[in-house]
């Protein structure tokens, strides 16, 4: 609170042409930061493309390697149950040699039809399950294939943006610095709006300059009185067309 307190003191005693002055200046060095990121260009955006995408890969690699294993698992037990259903069969065909009347051979037949037939069962869902898989292993092996592919895009684009980076980083961080001494002689209300109409401006500019007897941003012409408020910088004026904070040419002289 005491900073607070301390910068709007400061602030309070500048005149409205000193306000516009730093305003002017933070404009022109947020314009230099732009041009590094003009630099990187769809860098940045690309890298998080691709790892986004990677991690997309991953996870659809994941779950089907675990749809999979529940696969194999299934086909495990089938097997299993094939194996419990011809020792039955087994069973039943010595207890047959046994029996003693038709009633009891004819309910052991029935018996052995029906582990039979579990196994036939078993066998189908085992071919079904194992197709399953296969269908399963190739998308997982297709998908491993673009994932080293992209992982290799990947590290190509951060080497890439790491290169430009190392290259404007001294250079980005005296702006910055530069920045936070300009903002501490701003106005926090300006501030806030300079940076809400910086955001909303397509090219980033919330201050331009009358060019031609047009908004320096939108580059619709502003009526003659206006300039002249402009030029005398008694208030801030903005755009009425697109918002941009308007100063006179005569700022880039200075």
């Amino acid at each position: 609170m005491a900073g607070k307190a301390k910068k709007e003191g400061k602030t309070a005693e500048l005149t409205m042409e000193q306000k516009l002055k730093y305003l002017y200046d933070l404009q022109a060095v947020d314009a230099e930061i732009n041009k590094f990121e003009l630099l990187r260009g769809e860098l940045p955006l690309e890298v998080q493309d691709l790892e986004d995408e990677l991690t997309g890969l991953t996870t659809r690699i994941e779950n089907l390697q675990s749809e999979v294993k529940e696969l194999d698992a299934a086909v495990a037990t089938k097997r299993n149950d094939i194996v419990g259903a011809q020792a039955l069969i087994k069973k039943y065909e010595e207890q047959q040699n046994n029996v003693r009347n038709n009633r009891e051979y004819d309910s052991l037949s029935k018996e052995i039809e029906f582990q039979t037939l579990e196994i036939q069962l078993c066998e189908k869902r085992i071919r079904e399950f194992s197709e399953q898989a296969d269908k399963k292993n190739v998308i997982i092996a297709d998908s491993q294939q673009i994932l080293e592919e992209r992982t290799g895009d990947l590290n190509q684009k951060k080497a890439e943006l790491d290169s430009i980076v190392s290259e404007t980083e001294l250079e980005e961080d005296k702006l910055k610095s530069k920045i936070d001494e300009i903002e501490k002689n701003v106005d926090d209300r300006y501030l806030q709006a300079y940076k809400r109409i910086k955001s909303n401006a397509r090219n980033g500019l919330a201050v331009v300059t009358v060019q031609r007897d047009a908004c320096g941003g939108c580059y619709n012409k502003i009526p003659p009185q206006r300039q002249v408020d402009i030029r005398a910088r008694k208030r801030i004026i903005v755009c009425e067309y697109c918002g941009r904070i308007l100063v006179d040419a005569g700022f880039g002289e200075n």
